[in-house]
């Protein structure tokens, strides 16, 4: 594989959460650098273009989580090129432990060449194009979708309908100045946020569980995101989520991320979870009892 290096960094105490390993919101963080860092090698940065009117974004992004990155733990990402289209490019980055190399994280993401004011979609310069295939790799195997399948993203959901379903509300809140890019719109790391922030509430409203004081945790295997509208500062969140299925030992979560006032959603995703041991750092199996309950939940029809 051909690919070059867009990250190097180490994992902060802030930037991991109650299970003792990096947040899932900082993993997409550093993707995110690591697309502006590609970008920029594609001549595709500002200083190159002599212009910030236009941006790679990303439209849809599939993650695969394979190891817990504790505190103080040296990481760097390699990032390479799938695909070159006249729209954008689909990116493929694995993050690794900087001294063992064990994977951490992989990310497939589209892109799209838009506009940095509006986020139309615009022509990718034809020397982006060239450029990309130095980069150009096949997606290895860990990089592929293991518990998830990626089919065509669904129609966009609206509010109404999540209501109608009886998916359950996890978050509501609002989009903070902190949260944006200077032109006013939410970080991609940002809309990982809200969920992360938002699952203790979706344990306590489907199991009646205080994850503060269970003892037990919970890990994310595995998320795909489909980016459809664009949060604002100002704009007011709503996530519905509902329960797609239960398996022994892990289970798969929709979650559609709404504007509160308008209706129209801004994401979906749809996440593999585990329990988890938090002294083993192990997944345990989900009681039959649990499970049983669990499957009560399930929403036919769920997806990303």
């Amino acid at each position: 594989m051909t690919m070059i290096e867009v990250v190097r960094s180490s994992v902060q105490t802030w930037e991991c959460d109650q299970m003792g390993h990096m947040n899932v919101q900082f993993y997409m963080a550093k993707a995110d650098e690591g697309l502006t860092a590609l970008a920029a090698a594609l001549g595709l940065s500002p200083r190159a273009q002599k212009s910030d009117r236009a941006t790679l974004i990303a439209r849809d992004q599939h993650t695969r989580f394979h190891r817990e990155l504790r505190p103080g733990a040296p990481y760097a990402i390699d990032a390479g090129i799938l695909a070159a289209t006249n729209e954008g490019l689909i990116v493929y980055q694995e993050m690794r432990n900087a001294v063992d190399r064990t994977i951490a994280a992989t990310f497939v993401t589209r892109t799209e060449w838009a506009d940095a004011e509006v986020r139309g979609g615009l022509p990718l310069p034809v020397t982006a194009v060239a450029k990309s295939s130095s980069l150009t790799i096949d997606l290895p195997p860990h990089g592929a979708p293991r518990g998830l399948e990626l089919g065509p993203a669904r129609r966009s959901p609206t509010l109404t309908e999540a209501e109608s379903l009886g998916l359950v509300t996890i978050f509501r809140g609002a989009v903070l100045p902190e949260h944006c890019d200077a032109r006013g719109y939410m970080q991609m790391r940002h809309y990982m946020g809200r969920l992360s922030d938002a699952i203790p509430n979706l344990i306590a409203q489907t199991r009646g569980e205080d994850r503060s004081s269970s003892g037990r945790g919970g890990a994310a295997l595995e998320y795909r995101f489909v980016y459809r509208a664009h949060a604002a500062e100002g704009d007011l969140i709503v996530v519905k989520s509902g329960l797609k299925s239960v398996s022994s030992k892990t289970y798969v979560w929709c979650h559609w991320m709404f504007d509160g006032e308008t209706g129209e959603c801004f994401a979906t995703a749809e996440a593999v979870a585990i329990a988890m041991d938090l002294t083993t750092r192990k997944a345990i199996e989900i009681p039959p009892d649990m499970r049983e309950g669990l499957e009560k939940l399930i929403v036919p029809g769920l997806s990303a």
